[in-house]
């Protein structure tokens, strides 16, 4: 997005135009620190899946980030999931598998997948299974379900004088699976913990919960750094002392809403999270919007994208997807599409 050189001459020309094709052949810039990219034509971002895969998959094709087939058919578009894919629906396990594999797809087109954490993954990996659906134990459950749990419960986990009948109603098949699939060395255990809580692409923040003003001075990369420890080598700590962590507290990135519930006179603390951050607008989700719709507030700045894909949870909710190329945005849902309002991107001549 950047102007060429200024040309002066045959030689100089000639130059410029061997530059400008070598640049277009090279891959989008990304930065040293893991969460920042520049240089990226179109980026895609959906909120909160909650195990509506079906939902997903929809939206997901309307998008065009996936073919009939289910594969990757976005080219070199960035693809941005901004947590919450568990919990709450019975389908989460698959729109899990679909986003790994998507994830390797994507990278093979030029193109990539962000898959961020959300407070519910972060719980799920803190052992917090109080929103869990059936159908997600049940999607854990295998021939040897009978036996894993009866074991379990012969172990430790069964204090004496505890109602066996009723432990057993508390323990449905499949929770142990899970417990071992989202623990430090789990299948998604081990990928949960490598993912980012926010990253910035052109300028554009991408967060599940919000940046808070006391969290701003940190910078993505220190952010995402603090979460990875306190949910890998720090996980006993930050179980035991919650919410005095980054991933657990009131204002840290997975939990904040702020920036979704705060009235408009909170835009001069928006304008300085943005600033600490070098960032021009936050795109979160978490709070899922009041219109039903992804929604533009603070001139811009802050666009919320959850429009509660989850029908059990959020009555009369919808999928939806972002997307943002050339400076303009769209929100896609189904059945029809609707500008977004962003803050423009400064000149070269601004001052």
């Amino acid at each position: 997005m950047t102007k060429g050189p200024y040309r002066t001459g045959h030689r100089v020309g000639i130059a410029v135009a061997v530059a400008a094709l070598v640049a277009m052949a090279l891959p989008p810039f990304h930065a040293a620190n893991s969460c920042e990219w520049a240089g990226i034509d179109r980026i895609v971002a959906v909120g909160d899946v909650h195990g509506a895969c079906d939902r997903y998959v929809e939206i997901l094709k309307t998008a065009g980030i996936i073919d009939n087939g289910g594969h990757w058919s976005a080219g070199k578009t960035h693809f941005v999931q901004l947590g919450d894919v568990v919990d709450r629906g019975d389908d989460s396990r698959k729109a899990l598998d679909l986003l790994r594999r998507l994830e390797r797809e994507a990278q093979s087109a030029g193109g990539y997948l962000h898959m961020l954490l959300g407070n519910h993954e972060a719980a799920r990996m803190l052992g917090d299974l109080r929103l869990t659906a059936a159908g997600e134990y049940a999607a854990f459950t295998n021939a040897e379900s009978p036996a894993t749990r009866e074991k379990y419960l012969r172990g430790p986990n069964l204090p004496s004088g505890t109602d066996r009948e009723n432990l057993l109603a508390q323990t449905p098949l499949g929770l142990v699976e899970l417990r071992q699939a989202f623990g430090r060395d789990g299948e998604y255990g081990r990928w949960l913990r490598q993912l980012p809580a926010v990253i910035k692409i052109d300028g554009l923040v991408f967060v599940h919960g919000g940046i808070s003003p006391a969290v701003a001075p940190l910078g993505c990369a220190a952010i995402n750094d603090q979460v990875r420890r306190e949910l890998t080598s720090d996980l006993d700590k930050t179980r035991a002392s919650p919410m005095t962590s980054l991933v657990a507290r009131a204002d840290g990135p997975l939990w904040y809403r702020g920036l979704a519930q705060e009235p408009d006179t909170f835009a001069p603390q928006v304008i300085e999270v943005l600033t600490k951050l070098g960032a021009r607008a936050i795109v979160v989700g978490h709070t899922v919007s009041t219109t039903g719709r992804i929604a533009s507030r603070f001139d811009g700045r802050v666009i919320q994208i959850d429009t509660g894909m989850q029908p059990a949870y959020v009555q009369g909710g919808r999928a939806s997807a972002l997307d943002i190329r050339d400076g303009e945005a769209i929100a896609i849902y189904v059945d029809r599409r609707d500008p977004v309002a962003l803050p423009k991107v400064p000149s070269p001549s601004s001052p």
